[in-house]
């Protein structure tokens, strides 16, 4: 792979790479396009947002729980932040008139599926997605939308991920959406990011996007085409199994414990717990897992606004081996335990 990407040219490797991965995502609007850019993160991606909304004085209404570094990305460029809880997107008959009611920046930002929550407008079909665009083409708001867990809906027969880019094009919405691999294919850091906006702000976004980086190395391009085509001719499984077993293997070791498994709409490559012990912080038990060599995330790091808010929840990792993951769950459990009921 290697001496391939040598001798190929630049363009071939990212026509390749866009290929494979919108086909696996079932998404040929983007692909029909053409007009993806791609970046060596996903953080790079959500930069190149970010310095847009800057540039526009925008101000953004987040989604939340999130990752906190869509928060830090955003924060640290200049951009005003606004939240809005993801509640107000679990009934698809509502989700119009409370968008209508909480969102009062100029752009509204969203992850879906959720990440660490695993919660996707797709429990509702199209219709989740259909209210958020008619909302924010209506009101003249530009819609974010984080999609880097969404390869995870090719986990669960029963979500189907529509081709959201034709809603996005045919709407009239303003939109930028970001994709990446990493959070798929966590191969040693070597990954890719993509970003594909609306005609209207292309240009102003592929200008930035061009004074931050050129080119995706085309050797990772190369290496991450033959994952995703690997992805594609075993319909998920390689990814898909692990992740099954060691959610399993979560909520089978924690049963009956202070932690209470929260079931997801997607299941993405985290699991979120909620803590049921009237002291015990999340921060502390993760304090106390440390000195029995098991790493987990605190709620708080996602609930940005209100961190006090992520106390009782943490997130775990499921994309382990599963061997050492078994061993970490069983030193968890013994922790909890000894916290009782």
């Amino acid at each position: 792979m290697w001496y391939e990407a040598e001798e190929g040219l630049q363009e071939t490797y990212e026509r390749h790479f866009t290929e494979v991965f919108f086909r696996l995502h079932g998404q040929p609007t983007a692909l029909a396009k053409g007009k993806t850019l791609l970046s060596y993160a996903a953080s790079i991606s959500t930069m190149v947002a970010a310095m847009f909304l800057k540039q526009q004085r925008m101000a953004v209404t987040l989604v939340e729980p999130c990752f906190d570094n869509l928060h830090d990305v955003l924060a640290n460029a200049g951009v005003p932040l606004y939240p809005i809880d993801e509640s107000a997107l679990t009934d698809p008959d509502m989700i119009y008139s409370e968008l209508r009611r909480r969102v009062r920046t100029d752009a509204l930002f969203l992850v879906d599926p959720g990440n660490p929550t695993g919660y996707s407008l797709l429990a509702h079909g199209r219709k989740g997605f259909e209210e958020v665009v008619r909302f924010c083409r209506d009101h003249d708001k530009l819609l974010i939308i984080d999609f880097c867990f969404a390869a995870f809906t090719l986990s669960d027969s029963t979500l189907t991920r529509f081709d959201v880019y034709e809603l996005l094009e045919g709407s009239g919405v303003t939109y930028i959406a970001i994709e990446d691999t990493g959070k798929t294919w966590p191969v040693q850091d070597a990954k890719c990011a993509m970003i594909t906006v609306s005609d209207d702000i292309r240009e102003a976004v592929y200008n930035i996007h061009t004074s931050v980086l050129l080119n995706v190395s085309p050797f990772v391009l190369n290496m991450l085409t033959q994952y995703i085509k690997d992805s594609i001719d075993d319909d998920f499984r390689s990814i898909r199994d692990v992740l099954m077993r060691n959610r399993e293997t979560a909520r089978s070791a924690l049963d009956g414990s202070i932690l209470h498994y929260q079931e997801p709409v997607v299941p993405v490559s985290v699991a979120w717990f909620r803590i049921d012990h009237p002291e015990l912080t999340a921060s502390e038990l993760q304090s106390d897992l440390l000195g029995e060599g098991v790493y987990v995330l605190p709620g708080r790091y996602f609930f940005w606004s209100q961190p006090s808010r992520g106390d009782s929840f943490i997130r775990i990792a499921l994309a382990r081996d599963p061997k050492m993951f078994a061993t970490a769950m069983t030193r968890l459990r013994r922790v909890l335990d000894r916290h009782g009921r």
